[in-house]
């Protein structure tokens, strides 16, 4: 029986993409005949014609197979309806707009047989990307390794093959602040790299503006370390010394010298300095009460509205 092999697109507003997307990986999967094949794309509330699309795609290709969330709800709880609605032996994850390469499918493949549960792809260069960005990027790996207990893996992305172990211990996870790059650390398993250049964009637009990636940075760095909150504590203890030795040192001036107590400009520059820093810890306790709070509703991730055109209840 052939080993099959399920392939996870999360899709939103890609209606210009995916018909490249579909031949480009027909030029790949259909050569490689030794494995069952299933290309399952996840349509994430887009607004376009991405449905139609799946659709088409679903009569003209039975290995193509679609799920449509009700809404959308993000590419993380998209790629988790990957995961929950995959039926292969691995799983390879790859984006729709064809800048991480599908020619890169059988090399995984080949480690996928040697042994190794989790061959991601890691990038040498981040195609046409701003200068900024991409500085950031990397800036924000480098602290993320630096705060967190995980091996996180820079410039990785989500393009990689899982083996069936991982595809079960990542369904376990079922926590709702997710932030599955982390994920793919935190469960283990035997990896392997392989590098590659990213291409440019091949059509449409990203949906990813600086105010989502920084949202996504956030859940990074609050889902695998307390180091923020651990910092806020140092810089109150420091405060609070220094606040000590500067009233010592003012008292000891008026009694040995006379000097009269500097007035209101000390004190408002002293208040500001303080609250801010103040606001800045309630901000940042905030963040981890609201994970809280969101993690004991227990709301499901997401919700599915139909599998290949079929409603689900």
């Amino acid at each position: 029986m052939k080993k099959k092999v399920s392939i996870v697109i999360p899709c939103y507003n890609e209606e210009e993409s995916l018909p490249y997307l579909y031949n480009e990986l027909i030029k790949i999967v259909n050569p490689l005949d030794t494995y069952a094949w299933e290309i399952l794309f996840i349509n994430d509330g887009s607004l376009d014609n991405t449905l139609s699309i799946l659709e088409e795609l679903r009569l003209k290709d039975d290995r193509c197979n679609y799920v449509d969330l009700s809404r959308n709800f993000g590419k993380e709880a998209a790629m988790l309806a990957g995961l929950d609605y995959l039926t292969g032996d691995c799983l390879i994850i790859i984006d729709a707009d064809l800048q991480d390469p599908p020619t890169l499918i059988p090399q995984m493949l080949e480690k996928w047989e040697d042994g190794f549960d989790d061959v991601y792809a890691q990038r040498i260069s981040r195609g046409n990307e701003s200068w900024l960005r991409r500085k950031l990027s990397l800036s924000y790996y480098n602290l993320l390794q630096k705060v967190t207990d995980i091996d996180v893996l820079p410039n990785v992305g989500d393009f990689r093959l899982l083996s069936s172990q991982c595809i079960c211990a990542l369904r376990r996870l079922r926590e709702h602040g997710r932030y599955t790059k982390g994920l793919f650390c935190y469960i283990g398993y035997k990896k392997y790299c392989i590098q590659f250049d990213r291409g440019n964009r091949h059509a449409g637009q990203s949906a990813w503006n600086f105010w989502s990636l920084f949202k996504l940075a956030i859940e990074g760095i609050t889902s695998y370390t307390m180091a923020p909150l651990r910092i806020v504590s140092v810089v109150g203890a420091i405060i609070s010394l220094c606040a000590l030795l500067y009233g010592i040192w003012i008292g000891i001036k008026t009694i040995v010298w006379g000097d009269p107590v500097a007035g209101f400009p000390t004190l408002m520059v002293t208040i500001l300095f303080l609250g801010g820093i103040q606001l800045l810890g309630l901000g940042i306790m905030g963040e981890y009460i609201g994970r809280i709070f969101n993690e004991t509703k227990n709301r499901p991730i997401y919700f599915v509205k139909s599998y290949n055109g079929k409603l689900q209840n």
